[in-house]
């Protein structure tokens, strides 16, 4: 079939394709065993692993693994059906009282991953009068939310306050995440809460702060004092383990019970699932030695590298690693492999141009050794390509 008369799918897909590789940004995935794990496997390589977001190390805790076991001795491997059919347990409610009851909030609504999560509150609550102001470093899926959402849309300057009053109005959605997923720093939600409540509403995914920031793991609102109008949270992270919550009043609660197509129209999360997620929350509350150990490790990594020009300080467990171009992340990256150490390059455009990074990230389960050899390796880098 010649170019002209192949249909236009295909031609879209081709020439997409193309360019993507002319612009050294493809794609790919790679096998992984381990990759939830401080050690993983690939190719036949070990690695020391610093891609992951299992900030506490709980994604491979035996205690964990135990409580999922019990779930599923429990309940069976699936829901079998949407919340709003059979789908919902004594497990799943279990699992939302005790999300409220530590984080605050009245109702807990749950869902199969954060994405699902934000782009369902966009959809479900936001009109074509309404006003949706984000942080222009906001998740995907935030932002793709509000694109395809009948609100307007506008986006202010990263941590950008005196930006963000000025286009404020009355009865707007603002949206911010707590901890920013590419450069690991914090919102100002202090500050950003003064401008905003209560004339409008507040809404802070906090996929990278849940269980790892703020008294006994309660997340970046915590660590600030501000309550939100809507909390997400994900189970993804720092729970290790997988879903979301938004977390709301009563009102906001029942309302996306009838109108959130993403928790309406989905099956339910395995009640297995929601067994250990319950199991997990009480041993981000209990368990206060995962955050102080990556505390450590985070000063250490800090120190080590404090004099390398790529080097970002971060007040989390997301150490970016900034080198510019793309190519040179893939070098970096490739180099690391080759010293036995895991760290994924991020190019454009998950990140902007001539932004391209190594996105470190630190857990509870490495150790000093650990960190002490990828910042060694780091500034041999610097030095030597840099």
């Amino acid at each position: 079939m010649t170019c002209s008369t192949m249909p236009a799918f295909n031609q879209r897909i081709e020439q997409a394709l193309s360019a993507r590789k002319q612009q050294g940004l493809q794609r790919k995935l790679h096998q992984i065993e381990g990759g939830n794990a401080r050690e993983l496997h690939s190719a036949g390589q070990r690695y020391v692993n610093f891609s992951s977001n299992d900030y506490l190390g709980l994604a491979t805790d035996k205690q964990l693994t135990s409580a999922w076991q019990q779930g599923l001795d429990k309940y069976g491997n699936g829901s079998g059906a949407s919340p709003l059919v059979t789908g919902f347990s004594p497990a799943h409610a279990e699992l939302e009282q005790t999300l409220c009851d530590w984080l605050g909030f009245e109702r807990a609504i749950l869902f199969g991953s954060g994405f699902s999560a934000n782009q369902a509150l966009l959809f479900a609550l936001l009109e074509k009068q309404d006003l949706l102001l984000q942080d222009k470093l906001n998740h995907a899926s935030l932002i793709e939310a509000g694109m395809l959402s009948p609100a307007t849309m506008k986006r202010f300057r990263h941590n950008d306050i005196e930006h963000l009053e000025k286009l404020l109005e009355p009865s707007s959605l603002v949206v911010t995440e707590g901890v920013f997923s590419m450069d690991g720093d914090l919102s100002l939600l202090a500050e950003i809460a003064s401008k905003v409540q209560p004339e409008s509403w507040l809404a802070v995914d906090d996929a990278h702060g849940i269980g790892v920031l703020g008294p006994k793991g309660a997340g970046s609102c915590a660590r600030a004092g501000v309550v939100p109008d809507v909390l997400i949270v994900t189970f993804g992270k720092g729970f290790g383990l997988s879903g979301a919550a938004i977390m709301c009043s009563k009102a906001l609660g029942d309302y996306l019970t009838q109108f959130a197509r993403h928790h309406v129209y989905s099956t339910a999360m395995p009640p297995a699932q929601a067994f250990a997620l319950n199991k997990a929350a009480h041993m981000i509350q209990q368990q206060e030695w995962r955050r102080e150990k990556l505390a450590e490790l985070s000063d250490y990594y800090d120190r080590l590298l404090s004099d390398c020009p790529e080097y970002r300080y971060t007040p989390t467990a997301i150490k970016p690693f900034v080198v510019g171009e793309s190519d040179a992340a893939n070098d970096y990256s490739q180099y690391l492999k080759r010293q036995g150490i895991w760290a994924s390059a991020i190019r454009p455009p998950t990140v902007a141009p001539g932004s391209a990074r190594l996105r470190v990230t630190l857990t509870a389960s490495h150790t000093m050794h650990d960190v002490e050899l990828l910042a060694n390796q780091l500034k041999r880098l610097s030095q030597e390509i840099g």
